[in-house]
């Protein structure tokens, strides 16, 4: 089943405090990290409350930013473990081809040849790897790995996902 449209993006998760001032050690969850710093908010747990970005920089691996009213160590260790999102009217906007994971929740699989696998139920993000769509349906739970070799046809408006059935994709005993 289709979920609605979330209204926020989650982009990072904070890992614990930098130093002595306030400032966070974010873990990235997007692909363009150094936009955050320019955002004017940023909103972070489950309640989704906004905090003024003041700067942010790409260190390593990870995002180190600083929020207004986050002023010193011990505000930023509440902050612990909470996932930071971006508003969804602030991401940037979407190339060709390119999906958010939760506009692909709910869409029917079918192979090139007709035969309706099932539904996207979920979709793994695999750190230097492709993602995998987790389909089930009356072959039970199956794997499809996000390539272009596999998957052929994508369509959000008809809520469509044409695959190519690559060997070894089922199991034998399908």
């Amino acid at each position: 089943m289709k979920q609605p449209e979330p209204r926020y993006l989650a982009v990072g998760r904070v890992l614990r405090p930098h130093g002595v001032r306030g400032e966070l050690r974010v873990e990235i969850l997007t692909d363009y990290p150094e936009r955050l710093a320019t955002l004017p908010y940023l909103y972070v747990g489950s309640d989704y409350r906004r905090y003024a970005v003041k700067q942010g920089r790409v260190h390593h691996d990870v995002l180190l930013l600083e929020l207004v009213g986050c002023e010193d160590r011990n505000a930023a260790e509440l902050l612990r473990g909470m996932w930071l999102y971006v508003a969804l009217e602030d991401a940037i906007p979407l190339e060709t081809d390119e999906y958010y994971h939760f506009q692909l929740a709910g869409l029917q699989v079918e192979t090139t040849t007709g035969e309706a696998l099932g539904e996207i139920v979920e979709v793994l993000a695999l750190p230097n790897a492709n993602d995998v769509y987790i389909v089930h349906g009356a072959r039970g739970e199956i794997l499809i790995p996000g390539v272009r070799e596999v998957v052929k046809e994508l369509d959000l408006t008809t809520g469509r996902m044409v695959i190519n059935l690559l060997p070894g994709l089922l199991s034998p005993t399908d």
